[in-house]
C-alpha cells in the first residue's frame, strides 16, 4: 500500500507527487467548480427560458414538413390563435399567391340589420410562423415553474459541460503521459462530434417524424392529439436528443475494443445480428419506450456499426502492409 505522504516524482508530469490529501482536495475543488458552473448556467438559462422553449418548439413547426405542401389558414380571436388548418382555394378564395400559402384571419363582429354577426378579416403577413399544430398546455398551478426549471436544467447541463470537462480534466489529466493525453483528446473530439451529430439529426429529422407518427397513431386510435402537456413534451424531446447523442458514442466503444486488440473486423461481422438486437435495446433504454423512437435510434446505430466494421478492416490491412514493408 502506498504512503499518502509520499512525494516521489509523478510519472505523468515528472514533478513531485502530491499526497493523498492533496489529491483529495484537488478533486473536491474540481467538483465544486463544476457544480458552480452548472448553478450559474442554471440561473442564466432561467432568465432566457422563453428563448429555449422556442428552440424546443421548432420541431413541432416541422411536423408537416415532409408532407405535400398545401394551403392552410389560422384564426386569431383576441390574443388566442387557432390552427393551422389545411384548406383549399375553393374554400378560402382570399388566400395569398403560392403553392402552399398560409393566411391568418382575425375573428371580429359587425352589426348587420340590427344583429351581431361574426366577421373574418385577412391580416397582412408579418413574417411570423404559423401557430403550432399542437398546443402545449400546463394543467396545474405549479407546472409552469416545474417546466421552466426542467428546461433550464437540461440547458444548463449542456452550457456548463465544457467548463465541467475543463475542471475535471485539470484534475485527471496530470496522471497520464503525453501520448496518453493526445489519445484522450483525439477520442474526446470524436466523441463530441458524434454526440452533436446525433443531437442535430434528432432535432432536424427524427424528432419531427416521431412527433408526426405519434399524432397519426393517436388519430388511428380515435383520440385527439392537438393538445399535449408541456412537461411531457419537453421531457420527450430532451431525452430523445440526449439519448441519441449518447447512442452515437457506440462506435467509439467498438473501435476502442478494436484498438486494444480485443475485437477484429471478422468478429465484428460475426456479431452483426447481435448488435441489431442491442441497438433496439439501447433505443428502449436511452430514449422513450415506444417503437417509433426505438427504430429511429436503432437504424443509425446499425449503420454506424457497419462503418466500424469497415474501419476495423482498413486498420488491419494497414497494419499488415506495415509489417510486410518492415519485413
Amino acid at each position: 500500500m502506498s504512503d499518502p505522504t509520499d512525494t516521489t516524482p509523478d510519472p505523468g508530469e515528472g514533478g513531485p507527487r502530491k499526497s493523498f490529501w492533496q489529491h483529495l482536495d484537488d478533486m473536491r475543488q474540481a467538483l465544486l467548480r463544476s457544480a458552480m458552473a452548472v448553478g450559474l448556467a442554471l440561473v442564466l438559462c432561467l432568465c432566457f427560458c422563453d428563448k429555449i422553449v422556442a428552440i424546443l418548439e421548432w420541431p413541432l413547426q416541422r411536423i408537416y414538413a415532409f408532407d405535400k405542401p398545401q394551403p392552410s389558414v389560422s384564426f386569431a380571436l383576441g390574443e388566442t390563435k387557432f390552427g393551422p388548418y389545411p384548406v383549399t382555394r375553393e374554400q378560402f378564395s382570399a388566400l395569398p399567391e403560392g403553392t402552399a400559402p398560409h393566411a391568418m384571419f382575425r375573428v371580429g363582429t359587425a352589426t348587420v340589420g340590427g344583429a351581431q354577426v361574426l366577421t373574418l378579416q385577412l391580416e397582412p403577413p408579418n413574417g411570423e410562423p404559423p401557430p403550432l399544430p399542437v398546443k402545449l398546455r400546463n394543467f396545474g398551478p405549479a407546472e409552469g415553474f416545474m417546466v421552466a426549471f426542467t428546461i433550464a436544467l437540461y440547458a444548463s447541463l449542456v452550457l456548463a459541460a465544457p467548463f465541467c470537462f475543463y475542471f475535471i480534466g485539470g484534475f485527471v489529466l496530470p496522471a497520464f503521459h503525453v501520448r496518453e493525453k493526445r489519445l484522450i483528446f483525439t477520442w474526446l473530439r470524436w466523441g463530441v462530434l458524434l454526440f452533436m451529430t446525433g443531437v442535430a439529426m434528432t432535432y432536424f429529422l427524427l424528432l419531427p417524424l416521431a412527433l408526426r407518427a405519434s399524432m397519426e397513431y393517436s388519430h388511428l386510435l380515435g383520440f385527439a392529439a392537438d393538445e399535449w402537456r408541456a412537461d411531457e413534451y419537453i421531457s420527450f424531446a430532451c431525452k430523445f436528443m440526449i439519448g441519441m447523442g449518447l447512442g452515437f458514442q457506440f462506435p467509439l466503444v467498438v473501435l476502442g475494443l478494436v484498438k486494444f486488440g480485443i475485437l477484429d473486423h471478422r468478429q465484428l461481422s460475426h456479431y452483426r445480428r447481435h448488435v441489431i438486437v442491442v441497438s433496439f435495446v439501447l433505443g428502449a433504454v436511452l430514449t422513450t419506450p415506444e417503437v417509433i423512437t426505438q427504430v429511429a435510434m436503432a437504424v443509425p446505430l446499425c449503420l454506424l456499426y457497419e462503418a466500424c466494421i469497415w474501419i476495423a478492416w482498413y486498420w488491419e490491412r494497414k497494419a499488415q502492409r506495415a509489417e510486410a514493408t518492415d519485413a
